[in-house]
């Protein structure tokens, strides 16, 4: 997983509506990624939705937030949908950001060892340089969090 220092690497994915996002377009600004393994699951959704209750705070900050799976484009369209997800989410099924930030990782779940994305954020800053990293984050608290973090 990539450290605070770290440059972090550009990436060009599809968004919910199959437009190109790169992270490179929010040069100059910084933004708020945080990768997660699935759409529409428990952790998942929670996570997403503290996030969407927070996004105004975010806004406020001039901050912007994308969130990043394997999932699908349509797959992503429905739980924005459902959910009134405000911020982006990016389709990443070649885990090319996911490999390129070190969250595809060895897990363990019930003693079964598979590889997956671990749930992490990472704040980078305006100059595209890594500040801070929330590894192995938790659902409920990311969010706060990340805001109590940007507050300083």
């Amino acid at each position: 997983m990539l450290t605070a220092g770290t440059k972090a690497p550009d990436f060009t994915l599809a968004d919910k509506d199959g437009k190109p996002v790169s992270l490179s377009d929010f040069a100059g600004r910084r933004v708020v990624v945080y990768f997660y393994p699935k759409d529409s699951t428990p952790g998942c959704t929670r996570q997403a939705c503290a996030f969407a209750a927070s996004y105004g705070a975010f806004q406020a900050m001039g901050v912007p937030v994308i969130g990043i799976s394997r999932d699908s484009v349509s797959s992503h369209e429905r739980f924005a949908e459902k959910y009134a997800l405000p911020f982006l989410l990016l389709s990443d099924p070649e885990r090319t950001a996911i490999e390129g930030f070190g969250v595809w990782q060895e897990k363990k779940n019930y003693g079964k060892t598979t590889m997956g994305v671990v749930r992490s954020t990472f704040v980078i800053g305006p100059d595209g340089v890594i500040e801070k990293v929330f590894p192995k984050a938790k659902p409920d608290t990311n969010a706060a969090e990340i805001l109590d973090y940007l507050r300083g």
